[in-house]
């Protein structure tokens, strides 16, 4: 016995060994009434010091795996480990008790079929931030700044509503974009999905539910929107926005109970929808009395050009537009935090919501951005991201433009292109034949409410060098021209 005690560099050895003869008790290779071996003897058993031995048996001791008797030795407790006879077997045929919504779930998980890249492969499926650029000192110092502030309280429970001193400076950072704060509050959430996911899960539906966004649209709130039981109209996308012609006759078709829409760096597209487009759009959901839920998404990675308003501050005091922000793909998708602003009533029951999934975000978190915000390090390390950014962005841009035998290529800034081909061109069939040769990208299929777009592709260059940017679209757009014959 203890012949396969093994040591690891990561922890520490009396850890490790607690850990191991506990697992030994709980097994029932070490039973009840069994004296263990002396302190002395197990330690030049397993070779390690005497102390080590002694301190792995006082944890588990107070863990009451063990007793120790005076004068004798120490022995395994007889309640340590349970009879073998407590309990029969029990064998549950789990898929028999899924229920349809965990069985959608998995169907509509395209992360977990989709397909993986090598160790060298060239990825243009991610449009996560780029973490070698992550601020981490800046970041260190907002950690330890906070906790010598209020350390005890940021390891306790928090507010469901979120972290005051963070709801206040998003507030303010709100109305700094235009929105006018009359009537609104705010909640914290875990993320952009969370925050979506809440806002869905109150809203009254007629007829089971129905939405309109455009077409194409972010994957997880179809996702999200169909887990939800809602039925998606989308509407095409135009080079300056939606289909305002297309948006108005849906509208006058049928009723909807709310409205999806990403003004701003559009997931998929890119593109970011005009001033005029943006005031059109709202003037028709208020004259149709629908809500519109606005994914502020990569609203702070702009380029070149004016600053466009978000939907939220255009609808100026009215109270149609709920707007989701994040700093996830701006600065940490680590730091799980979001944000809902919208209508005071609605957030009062939101926040209910959130209270009975799960309690309040992370505290922690919430205040380490607060911090990281408050000491003034978002500007210049937008700059910074803004310039790194740009330029990939304009060289995968011109590299697309040469390489790449496409018909249409969109993209105003964010971390994104997206690229339309000739129908009826299949992206999947050109991933499968371009994922051999080590690089793969996003097939944009799935971005579509109606089943179609096969011919498209996101291509998301955040985090690709830009000698790879070079390489993979030379091998995407070679690739692409042999399938066309």
């Amino acid at each position: 016995m203890f012949h396969d005690f093994k040591l690891a560099n990561d922890r520490p050895v009396y850890i490790q060994l607690k850990d191991y003869l506990k697992r030994l008790i709980i097994k029932g290779s070490l039973q009840p009434g069994q004296k263990l071996p002396s302190t002395r003897e197990l330690g030049l058993l397993l070779s390690v010091s005497r102390n080590t031995i002694i301190s792995a048996y006082a944890e588990l001791e107070s863990d009451g795996f063990i007793y120790a008797v005076h004068g004798k030795g120490s022995y395994v407790a007889a309640t340590a480990a349970p009879p073998a006879s407590a309990a029969p077997p029990c064998e549950i045929d789990w898929p028999a008790r899924i229920n349809d919504y965990a069985r959608q779930a998995v169907e509509l998980d395209r992360m977990k079929r989709g397909i993986r890249a090598g160790r060298n492969a060239i990825s243009f499926t991610s449009i996560a931030p780029d973490e070698k650029l992550f601020d981490l000192d800046h970041v260190k110092r907002a950690f330890l700044d906070r906790m010598a502030i209020e350390g005890n309280v940021l390891l306790n429970y928090g507010y469901a509503k979120g972290y005051k001193p963070l709801i206040d400076y998003l507030m303010n950072y709100m109305e700094h974009k235009g929105v006018d704060l009359n009537g609104k509050d705010m909640l914290i959430t875990s993320g952009f999905t969370e925050a979506f996911d809440i806002v869905l899960s109150a809203l009254r539906r007629k007829e089971g539910g129905s939405v309109i966004c455009e077409n194409p649209t972010h994957y997880t709130a179809i996702k999200n929107l169909k887990l939800s039981g809602f039925d998606i109209t989308g509407i095409p996308m135009e080079r300056d926005g939606i289909d305002l012609i297309e948006l108005e006759r849906a509208l006058t078709e049928r009723t909807y109970d709310c409205a999806y829409l990403i003004p701003s760096y559009h997931n998929p597209t890119g593109i970011v929808t005009s001033p005029e487009k943006r005031s059109a759009a709202m003037r028709l959901m208020a004259r149709h009395g629908i809500p519109v839920i606005e994914d502020g998404f990569n609203e702070e990675l702009r380029y070149s050009g004016a600053h466009v308003s978000p939907l939220i501050a255009t609808a100026g005091r009215g109270n149609g537009v709920v707007y989701l922000g994040s700093f996830s793909k701006v600065l940490f998708p680590g730091l799980r935090v979001g944000w809902v602003l919208a209508d005071r009533r609605l957030i009062d029951n939101l926040e209910s919501i959130k209270r009975s999934r799960s309690i309040h975000t992370s505290t922690l978190d919430q205040s380490v951005l607060y911090q990281y915000l408050l000491n003034g390090n978002l500007e210049k390390y937008l700059k910074k991201a803004r310039s790194e950014y740009k330029r990939k962005y304009e060289w995968t841009k011109r590299c697309c433009e040469t390489y790449l035998p496409y018909r249409k290529l969109s993209g105003d800034g964010g971390l994104h292109l997206f690229v339309e081909f000739d129908k009826p061109f299949d992206t999947t069939e050109l991933l499968d034949a371009c994922s051999s040769q080590g690089v793969i990208f996003t097939p944009g299929d799935m971005f579509y409410t109606d089943g179609g777009g096969r011919h498209t592709m996101r291509l998301g260059f955040s985090r690709v060098k830009e000698e790879d940017i070079e390489k993979g679209l030379q091998i995407i757009g070679r690739t692409a021209r042999q399938l066309m014959g």
